[in-house]
Parts: structure tokens; C-alpha cells; sequence
């Protein structure tokens, strides 16, 4: 059994921050618990706007705290975050992920796992770990 707080990741290598400020991740399971996914919370700083494109990567992210805004690249819809919301990225759907009024408080699984110490790559991908090479080609095809 693995437990884990909040106060033993802040400070650590699992508490990831990124390179602009727009957001902190702290990541409760990584790839090498070996549980078949990765789970993190995620605060979005208020006015902040992120480009996301998880090419190899499957996330469902639910908001717990805070406001802000999902758009789709490719429809330019743009859907609400508050409390309470759900938003999947199950076709690997190229956005931009705004924090709103307040911080944003995210809670997050990724499939396949990550590895603890990724930022996002020019197109706002994570790389896939050299592990999971073979689901990467089954999902793209």
C-alpha cells in the first residue's frame, strides 16, 4: 500500500512547477508505482493561459476549486471550468487551458503513466516514456 499527503510531495521532485508560472503539479502516483496510470493535483494560476496537446497521452482531469476555461483547437468551443466539472481528453485534443478569476484546483489521471518530470514539449505534448512506446502506436495507429 502506498500513502501519500500533499505536505510530503510539496518541495520534493514530484512537485512540479512550470517554466512560465502558469501551473504547479504535484504527482501523487508516477509510472514507477506501477499502477497502470499517473495521478496529480494541478493548480492553474488565475489569468494564466496554457497550450496543451497530450499526443500520447490520455488525461481526465475534474475540477475541485477555483474557475477557469477549456478551448478545442480544432472546433473553438470553449467550455466553463468550476467545481465540480469533468473534462476528458480522450482523442488527444489539442487546447489551451485558461485559469480564470481565481486558481484553479485540478485533480488528474493520466494513461499511460508519467514518469514525474515532464513539461511540455513546443507543441504542449508530454514525450512518451520509451516503455510505452507499443500503446502510444496502438492509440495513433
Amino acid at each position: 500500500m502506498i500513502v501519500r499527503t500533499l505536505d510530503q510531495l510539496i518541495g520534493t521532485e514530484r512537485d512540479v512547477h512550470a517554466e512560465g508560472g502558469q501551473w504547479v503539479s504535484r504527482r501523487f502516483v508516477l509510472d514507477s508505482d506501477q499502477a497502470g496510470f499517473s495521478f496529480h493535483e494541478t493548480i492553474i494560476k488565475a489569468g494564466t493561459e496554457t497550450h496543451i496537446w497530450y499526443k500520447h497521452h490520455i488525461e481526465a482531469v475534474y475540477c475541485v476549486a477555483g474557475d477557469g476555461e477549456i478551448e478545442e483547437l480544432k472546433t473553438g468551443e470553449i467550455h466553463p471550468i468550476k467545481d465540480g466539472t469533468l473534462y476528458l481528453l480522450n482523442a488527444h485534443d489539442e487546447h489551451l487551458l485558461r485559469g480564470g478569476s481565481e486558481d484553479m484546483r485540478l485533480i488528474c489521471a493520466f494513461n499511460p503513466p508519467l514518469t514525474g518530470r515532464e513539461h511540455h514539449d513546443a507543441d504542449g505534448a508530454y514525450t512518451p516514456h520509451p516503455e510505452h512506446d507499443a500503446y502510444a502506436r496502438l492509440r495513433n495507429g
